[in-house]
């Protein structure tokens, strides 16, 4: 009786939307079943860029298995604004610490498959400058090894520090294009920014060529805290040296 009402004031496209909304069901008459509150559901937003099958992914980082602070420390920044990406706040701005936290702990356990090696076109001496600098770093320009604080075997070491091994080429050029654009950035003192600022361009590469070609370990586990020397070569706020 209402719409019958108001038809003598209705223009066509009113009125075609006027009876569209009349056919529609009572609002909560047909409402899907409540969702599980399972881990699984929970990380279907994540596993649809972060899937199993990473490889061919070259800006999505492989997270499964990494130390579960470190993932804890992104979502963090993530929802704190410290790193930039308007889908990834989106999806943490209003969760708590504590969902995250187990979220970061779901991730750290997986163990999934390892991605394809990277084939790549520079020349040798690129890799080379490539492996120096991630295994003995540049004391000329204040740069450290990689393998300092991502351990030996580049998997990254329990609880904070990430793996390099496995990462796209294209994701390693970006991150460190962030830190150098202040628009990737951690907690005080930001080590990584200090270390990009320091690095050229083709010094980037050239890490990111070397890291891309080379496979990921048989046991791609983060080494045990033990495993590398503190201090560390430079201060950094997400790792911060242990308590004695």
């Amino acid at each position: 009786m209402f719409l019958l009402a108001l038809l003598p004031r209705l223009t066509s496209p009113m009125l075609a939307l006027a009876f569209a909304c009349a056919a529609l069901p009572a609002f909560g008459a047909d409402r899907p079943a409540v969702l599980p509150d399972t881990m699984a559901q929970r990380v279907i937003a994540c596993t649809s860029c972060h899937a199993k099958n990473q490889g061919a992914d070259a800006f999505f980082p492989r997270i499964s298995g990494k130390p579960a602070g470190y993932l804890y420390n992104q979502l963090i920044n993530f929802r704190d604004g410290r790193r930039q990406s308007p889908l990834m706040t989106y999806m943490v701005e209003h969760l708590p610490d504590a969902y995250l936290r187990e979220i970061a702990e779901h991730f750290s356990n997986q163990h999934l498959e390892p991605p394809p090696v990277q084939p790549t076109s520079v020349s040798q001496a690129v890799l080379e400058r490539g492996k120096l600098l991630v295994t003995r770093g540049d004391k000329a320009i204040g740069v450290p090894a990689c393998v300092a604080c991502h351990g030996e075997r580049l998997t990254g070491v329990a609880p904070a520090i990430p793996g390099l091994a496995g990462l796209p080429r294209d994701y390693v050029n970006a991150q460190f294009g962030a830190w150098k654009n202040n628009t990737r950035r951690a907690r005080a003192p930001d080590c990584m920014a200090d270390i990009a600022s320091r690095l050229s361009l083709d010094d980037v590469a050239a890490i990111s060529h070397w890291i891309g070609a080379r496979a990921l370990p048989a046991d791609p586990a983060p080494a045990a805290a033990a495993a590398i020397t503190r201090p560390l070569p430079l201060a950094c706020g997400s790792a911060p040296e242990p308590s004695r």
